[in-house]
């Protein structure tokens, strides 16, 4: 489906309010996204499925819904995080290196 506008009004703005991804571990998922991401572990619902819903300080909400096997992403799938400065991010990632998270790819941009 394709629409077109010539006027967006602030009425008829959407924004983006959560995400669920597919994980193989729940617990370690959303310990990943609480301690690198700010997801609130204090905020988690869990469902009748089994899927675990936690929340960032800005109300965005993540669904980590647990599965058997992970298929791979296709090749340009990615999400982004604001940071307020570069540094953030790399000191960030640095964090995670020396966690033992392992960084797929370097893009920087600064």
């Amino acid at each position: 489906m394709i629409i077109q506008s010539k006027k967006v009004s602030n009425a008829a703005k959407m924004y983006l309010n959560h995400l669920g991804l597919p994980v193989r571990d729940e617990w370690r998922s959303q310990q990943f996204y609480s301690a690198y991401f700010g997801f609130g572990p204090a905020t988690a619902q869990e469902y009748e499925d089994g899927t675990v819903i936690i929340r960032n300080a800005d109300g965005f909400d993540l669904a980590l819904h647990p599965v058997g096997h992970v298929e791979p992403s296709p090749a340009f799938l990615h999400a982004g995080f604001k940071a307020t400065e570069p540094a953030d991010v790399r000191a960030t990632m640095a964090r995670m290196e020396a966690d033992g998270v392992t960084i797929v790819e370097r893009n920087d941009e600064a």
